[in-house]
C-alpha cells in the first residue's frame, strides 16, 4: 500500500471539516458528522500504519498523533455539549495546517522505540502527554473564541466567522472545564513520566528541558482555575495566559521533536 497515497489521503480529510463554516446554515446534522468522522478513521488509519512496526518518536509522527488526540477530544465533547462543536472554525484550518508541516517533514530521520519490557509505562506515558496536549490545544481554542466574542460585544460588530463560533458564556465554560481536565491528565503524565524514567534510568526526575516546562504550564494552568473561580479571568488576559501555556507545552513536546530531528540531526 503506498504509505504516500495514504499520507495524502489523511491530510485531504482534514479539508472538508475545515470548510462546514462555508455551509449557508451549518449544524450539527449528518453532514457535520459524516466529514468528522471520516477525517477521525482516516487520521487513524494512517497514524496506526504509521506506528504499526515500532513507536516513531520524529516530528511527523508527533504532529500526526497531535491531530488524532485533538480530533478524539473533539468529538467527544462535541457529543457532550451543546456549543463545543462550533469550535470546528478554528480547529481543522489549524489541524489541517499540522497535517502539512506533518507531510513536509516525513522524511526527516527519526528513531521508532521497538518493544520492551518498560513498553507499558512508557506507552501509558505518551498516551497522557497525548491527551494533556489535545486539551490545552483545544482550551486555547476555546480561549481564542471567547476572546473574539467579547470583541464582538465590545464593538458590536458581528462577522459570520464570529456567529460561528460558542457564545462567550460557552466557550468561557469550555475553557475552564478543558484546564480543569488538563491538570488532572497532566498530573498523571507526571506520575507516569516518573515511573517511566524510574524503570529506565533508576533515577526518580530529571531537570530537563521538557520536565521543566512540563511543571511550569502545570503551575500556570493551576494559576487561572484559581484566578478564575476567586476573581475571573476571561477576555484577551485569558487567552495570553493559555497561549502561553500553549506554547511551552508546544516547545516540551513538538519543539524538542523539532530541534533534534530538524534543526539538530544526528
Amino acid at each position: 500500500m503506498d504509505t504516500v497515497f495514504l499520507h495524502i489521503t489523511a491530510i485531504l480529510t482534514l479539508i472538508p471539516p475545515s470548510l462546514l463554516y462555508f455551509r449557508r446554515d451549518p449544524k450539527k446534522d449528518s453532514v457535520f458528522w459524516s466529514v468528522i468522522i471520516v477525517a477521525l478513521c482516516c487520521v487513524l488509519l494512517w497514524v496506526y500504519l504509521k506506528q504499526s512496526a515500532g513507536w516513531h518518536t520524529g516530528l511527523s509522527a508527533a504532529l500526526w498523533l497531535t491531530i488524532l488526540a485533538c480530533l478524539i477530544i473533539y468529538i467527544c465533547i462535541a457529543i457532550i455539549t451543546d456549543e463545543a462543536w462550533r469550535l470546528n472554525t478554528v480547529l481543522f484550518p489549524y489541524l489541517l495546517l499540522l497535517g502539512l508541516l506533518a507531510f513536509v517533514w516525513n522524511k526527516v530521520p527519526e528513531q521508532s522505540v521497538l518493544g520492551n519490557v518498560h513498553i507499558a509505562w512508557i506507552g501509558t506515558h505518551i498516551l497522557v502527554s497525548l491527551g494533556t496536549y489535545g486539551l490545552l490545544t483545544l482550551a486555547a481554542l476555546a480561549a481564542f473564541a471567547a476572546m473574539l466574542r467579547g470583541r464582538a460585544l465590545k464593538t458590536k460588530i458581528k462577522t459570520k466567522f464570529v456567529r460561528q463560533l460558542p457564545s462567550l458564556a460557552a466557550s468561557e465554560k469550555l475553557l475552564v472545564n478543558l484546564l480543569i481536565a488538563c491538570v488532572i491528565v497532566l498530573s498523571i503524565g507526571i506520575i507516569t513520566g516518573i515511573a517511566s524514567l524510574y524503570v529506565s534510568t533508576g533515577n526518580l526526575l530529571a531537570l530537563d528541558h521538557k520536565t521543566i516546562l512540563a511543571l511550569t504550564v502545570f503551575v500556570i494552568i493551576i494559576f487561572i482555575i484559581y484566578i478564575h473561580f476567586n476573581s475571573g479571568i476571561r477576555g484577551r488576559l485569558a487567552m495570553r495566559v493559555v497561549l502561553l501555556a500553549y506554547l511551552l507545552l508546544s516547545l516540551a513536546y513538538p519543539g524538542v521533536k523539532y530541534v533534534k530531528y530538524v534543526l539538530l540531526p544526528s
